[in-house]
């Protein structure tokens, strides 16, 4: 295997920022593997975009490095950069041109792109026939297809977004992920980008970064998200047994949902509350999803 093949595509190496006096990063550090798509989370102030911006060479660090296929962005910002596709903050375009006209502008600054090239990534993205229309006449969800065709000339191995589903509405959403992950399994793409909506990262990346008040506080896969206990979704009653059952278990009741130790048996609160007269309808698990792990880091202040 070569080198670059073992070589993390991104990292960011215990990066830390203040602004105005207040640490906005508080040494983070983390990595892309090549091929892999990473949800940076984090409520808003969290660090996310001033890491994102880290890694496009627009935010300096007050100290570590940002590095891309191994390339310093502090350093060498156009060398390691020349592989990186991004939408960053709000895409600006020019409203009284051309979604076409746009994309051969905003080319034109690195060097310009094959007219073929630039027409078969607009085809791509499904802007074919509107590309000649005005931008101010898009709606939102067209500027953001008309940024995805800007980051994906002249054909970059990363893509790093920002916030790139906020504000489209559900079909716009899945739209957006099955792109992410066509490309991915069609090129190999490596994608860094920031979400707030728990649920699609979930479906879409292989692992997390949870960033809290300028702090990593997490990171894994999304398919490994098991805790030490064991979360059961219940149908039972009447609720004064089922929860005299719990207390005297010492289980926990979570809404409709109870939490017992990883070694505890189900069938143990089934029989329990039956042997008493009580009924139950269902006792199914619950996965314990990121939107789970993430509150839970918020309301434990981390790890």
């Amino acid at each position: 295997m070569k080198e670059s093949d073992e070589r993390p595509m991104i990292e960011a190496k215990n990066l830390r920022k203040r602004f105005a006096g207040k640490e906005a990063l508080k040494g983070v550090s983390f990595e892309v593997k090549r091929g892999e798509i990473l949800g940076l989370l984090g409520h808003n102030g969290a660090g996310k975009s001033t890491s994102l911006g880290i890694l496009l060479g627009m935010v300096a660090p007050d100290s570590g490095e940002a590095a891309i296929d191994g390339l310093s962005v502090q350093a060498s910002r156009s060398a390691a950069l020349a592989k990186v596709g991004a939408i960053f903050e709000s895409p600006g375009f020019y409203d009284y041109l051309s979604g076409w006209d746009n994309l051969k502008i905003l080319t034109n600054y690195s060097g310009g792109v094959d007219e073929a090239l630039l027409a078969d990534v607009v085809e791509r993205v499904e802007m074919t026939s509107r590309i000649r229309s005005r931008v101010g006449t898009y709606s939102h969800g067209m500027r953001q297809r008309l940024a995805l065709a800007q980051a994906l000339l002249p054909g970059p191995e990363v893509l790093l977004l920002d916030e790139p589903t906020d504000g489209l509405d559900p079909e716009g959403i899945k739209w957006f992920r099955d792109f992410i992950l066509d490309l991915r399994a069609e090129r190999g793409m490596t994608v860094l980008f920031n979400s707030h909506l728990l649920a699609e990262v979930e479906q879409m990346c292989d692992r997390v970064v949870i960033l809290q008040q300028g702090e990593k506080v997490f990171e894994g896969r999304t398919g490994d998200l098991e805790d030490d206990h064991l979360k059961l979704k219940i149908d039972a009653g009447p609720p004064e047994l089922v929860d005299k059952v719990l207390a005297e278990q010492g289980w926990l009741r979570q809404g409709e949902r109870i939490v017992l130790p990883k070694e505890a048996d189900a069938a143990d609160f089934t029989s329990s509350v039956i042997q008493r007269g009580g009924w139950v309808r269902e006792v199914s698990p619950v996965k314990r999803s990121l939107e789970d792990l993430y509150l839970e880091m918020s309301k434990g202040g981390g790890r």
